[in-house]
């Protein structure tokens, strides 16, 4: 996903971009959906982690250097050690993820309200100036292997 090439608007192509619109906008939420459930597994993952520890300390407190058991020093417990902390960790950065996932739907939404004001200027003549009728179809097509294009050449730097 390009964020930053998908989320910019080409004032001179604004029928093709809304388009492009509807299907921008459902292939970032759909992966916002992705993102959100790849988050709620990862907190199932951190619960169960959570409470497989709060057990094994309650059967044995020895192992773990304590000698009474209160919710507080269970919790300290669980939380220093390394599965919980790993588990945790890997949930922060997939709910960094998520949250980048539901920015970039907001932005899309912002988009079609872009999309819309630039319309309201161009038809109150706010880009008036000679104009040449565009076939809508191939103008289309264009703009989609230029992207195609622009996406192969950055992969190709990034090797």
């Amino acid at each position: 996903m390009n964020y930053e090439r998908d989320i910019t608007i080409d004032e001179s192509s604004l029928d093709i971009e809304w388009l492009e619109q509807p299907n921008l906008m459902m292939k970032y939420s759909v992966n916002e959906a992705d993102k959100e459930r790849e988050r709620d597994l990862s907190k199932e993952r951190l619960d169960l982690i959570k409470a497989d520890l709060d057990k094994e300390i309650r059967e044995d407190p020895e192992y773990f250097g304590i000698s009474k058991i209160t919710e507080t020093v269970v919790a300290n417990v669980i939380i220093s050690q390394d599965e919980y902390k790993d588990a945790y960790h890997e949930f922060l950065e997939i709910q960094h993820d998520y949250n980048i996932a539901k920015a970039a739907v907001r932005a899309f939404a912002q988009r079609k309200d872009a999309l819309e004001n630039l319309v309201r200027l161009h038809g109150q003549q706010y880009f008036a100036g000679p104009r040449v009728p565009r076939n809508l179809s191939e103008e289309r097509e264009k703009f989609r292997n230029n992207n195609n294009t622009k996406v192969r050449i950055r992969n190709k730097k990034n090797d």
